[in-house]
C-alpha cells in the first residue's frame, strides 16, 4: 500500500519537460565569465537584469525604504508582526498605478479589485481554483509557457486544451482554431470554463493584436466563459505595435456601461518578476471586476502571501513617479537594443526569428537545421546545442508548439559580453556542422542536404533522459 497521496506520486507536474531538464544540465556546469568560461550559458531563463543599476541607484538614495524606516524611525516591529492578507493599502495603490502607467494610463485599476499573490505562478493557480472544478478545461493558444502545465493543472485538476496556432500567420489566434479547440474539449467530454492567453506572449515575444483581443472577448461572451489575460510582460513591449491590455478592449467596447456579463468574466494576472526583474521578491497579482472572485482569491492568498517587508519597500519604490517613468522608458530602450543584438547575431549565423516587439526572448526558427521535419530531430538538435555548443535554450516542443524546429532564446539575463560569446559559439557550430556558406559576413539560411542530415544521426548524446523526451501536444 502506498503511504503517499496521489498528488505526491503523480507525474503531472511537468518537471521532466525538456524546458526544466535544460536548467538541470545548466546547473551541473554553469557558465561564469571568470571561473567557468567553458560552461553552459543560460539562455532558457526569462529574467530581466538590464536595469538593475537603476533600482540599485534608487535604493542607495532611499535608505529608509530598504532599512525598514519611516521618517528615519525603524518600523521593523510593525512589519515583522501579523499583517492582514488583504495587503498593505499603500502598496496595492502604488501597484495599481504602476500597472496603469505601463499601459499608457489608457485604463485604470481599482486597488480594491487587486489580490496579491506570491508571484504569477500563485496568481494563475489561484484563479484556476476560483474559476474551474477538477476535470474542467481552459483553452490555451500554442505555443505556451511550459510552466502552465504545472501552474494551471497540477494541484487544481484543471485540464488544458490547446488552441493550435501555426507559423503561417505568425502564430496568431484564429476564429477557426478557437472553435476547433472548443469542439475538441467537447469531444473529450470536458466542460470549457475559459480561455487563458499570455499578452505579450511567452514564448513568442509578440503582443496580441486588437483584432485577436476583440475576437477573444466576443468568443468568451458568446460561450459564457472566462478570459484570463496573463500580462506579466506588459512592461516589456519595447517597439511597435504597442501593447494593448484586454482591459483597454473592455473599455472600448463599453462593457461596464452596457451591463455586459463579460465585464465580470475577464481577469488579469500581473507580476513584478519580468517588468522590474524581481522574480525573487515573489510579487504577483490578480485583477478582477467580479467581487466574488476577488473575495475568494483574497482568502486563498493566505497560502501564498507577499511579505510585509517586500510590500513596504516596493510601495516606496513604485510611488516614486520620477523613478517609474525613467525606468519604463529606459527598460524599453535597453530591451530593444538587446533584442536587436540577438537578432543580428543570429542572422549572421543564418538563423532567423519571428518578428517580435516584446518580452525577454526571441522565438527562433531553426527548422532548416533539422535532419528531418520531426520532433525527434528537434530534440537531437537541442541536445547538441546544450552539450556541444553549451547553450541552454528551450525547444518548441516543450512549449507545445505544433511545428518542429522552433526554440525560445532569452537575451536579458546575461551581460552583453556573455551574449556575444553565446552568438560566437552558435555561429561556429553552424559553420562546422552545416557548412552554410558565408556572404558579406552573414551565413545564408539554407536547408540541410541529405548527406549532412545523415551525418547528424551519428551524434552520440550523453543525456540520461533520452527516453523522457516530451511528447508533442502534451
Amino acid at each position: 500500500m502506498c503511504m503517499l497521496s496521489t498528488k505526491a506520486t503523480c507525474n503531472s507536474h511537468g518537471q521532466d519537460s525538456s524546458y526544466f531538464l535544460g536548467w538541470q544540465e545548466y546547473e551541473k556546469n554553469p557558465f561564469h565569465e571568470v571561473n567557468n568560461t567553458n560552461g553552459i550559458i543560460q539562455m532558457g531563463l526569462a529574467e530581466n537584469q538590464l536595469c538593475f543599476d537603476i533600482l540599485k541607484s534608487w535604493l542607495a538614495k532611499n535608505p529608509d525604504a530598504a532599512g525598514f524606516k519611516r521618517n528615519g524611525e525603524s518600523i521593523f516591529g510593525e512589519l515583522a508582526l501579523f499583517q492582514d492578507y488583504h495587503g498593505i493599502p499603500e502598496f496595492k495603490k502604488a501597484l495599481a498605478e504602476f500597472m496603469s502607467e505601463i499601459r499608457g494610463n489608457k485604463v485604470s485599476f481599482d486597488p480594491n479589485h487587486l489580490v496579491l499573490a506570491a508571484g504569477a505562478t500563485s496568481a494563475n493557480e489561484t484563479l484556476m481554483f476560483c474559476l474551474a472544478e477538477p476535470g474542467e478545461a481552459f483553452l490555451l493558444p500554442t505555443p505556451y509557457y511550459p510552466g502552465f502545465d504545472r501552474d494551471l493543472k497540477w494541484r487544481t485538476g484543471v485540464e488544458i486544451v490547446p488552441i493550435q496556432c501555426t507559423s503561417s500567420n505568425g502564430f496568431q489566434i484564429t476564429e477557426t482554431a478557437l472553435q476547433e479547440a472548443y469542439q475538441e474539449a467537447q469531444k473529450r467530454n470536458l466542460r470549457v470554463k475559459g480561455v487563458l492567453v499570455t499578452n505579450p506572449s511567452n514564448p513568442l515575444g509578440t503582443t496580441m493584436t486588437r483584432n485577436e483581443l476583440n475576437m477573444l472577448v466576443s468568443f468568451v461572451e458568446d460561450k459564457g466563459i472566462h478570459l484570463v489575460s496573463d500580462e506579466i510582460y506588459s512592461g516589456t513591449a519595447f517597439s511597435t505595435p504597442s501593447f494593448v491590455s484586454v482591459m483597454e478592449i473592455l473599455k472600448e467596447r463599453e462593457c461596464d456601461e452596457n451591463g455586459s456579463d463579460v465585464w465580470n468574466r475577464v481577469h488579469v494576472v500581473y507580476s513584478l518578476s519580468k517588468d522590474l526583474g524581481l522574480p525573487g521578491f515573489r510579487v504577483g497579482a490578480i485583477y478582477s471586476n467580479d467581487d466574488r472572485v476577488v473575495s475568494a482569491a483574497t482568502k486563498m492568498s493566505s497560502f501564498g502571501l507577499v511579505s510585509s517587508q517586500t510590500q513596504y519597500l516596493l510601495a516606496a519604490m513604485l510611488s516614486d513617479k520620477k523613478l517609474t517613468k525613467n525606468y519604463i522608458s529606459e527598460n524599453h530602450k535597453r530591451l530593444r537594443q538587446r533584442q536587436k543584438k540577438l537578432v543580428s547575431g543570429l542572422q549572421k549565423a543564418g538563423i532567423s526569428c519571428l518578428k517580435g516587439n516584446a518580452g525577454l526572448f526571441c522565438w527562433v526558427d531553426m527548422r532548416h537545421l533539422l535532419r528531418s521535419n520531426t520532433f525527434e530531430a528537434e530534440m537531437e538538435l537541442w541536445k547538441k546545442i546544450v552539450y556541444e555548443v553549451r547553450l541552454n535554450i528551450s525547444p518548441g516542443s516543450s512549449c507545445h508548439c505544433t511545428e518542429p524546429g522552433w526554440f525560445r532564446v532569452c537575451f536579458a539575463n546575461m551581460s552583453e559580453d556573455t551574449l556575444d560569446l553565446a552568438l560566437q559559439r552558435l555561429k561556429a557550430f553552424v559553420t562546422e556542422y552545416y557548412n552554410i556558406p558565408e556572404v558579406n559576413g552573414h551565413h545564408q539560411t539554407i536547408h540541410l542536404n541529405h548527406s549532412r542530415r545523415r551525418s547528424l544521426t551519428k551524434w552520440v548524446f550523453r543525456l540520461s533522459f533520452d527516453d523522457r523526451s516530451p511528447i508533442p501536444g502534451r
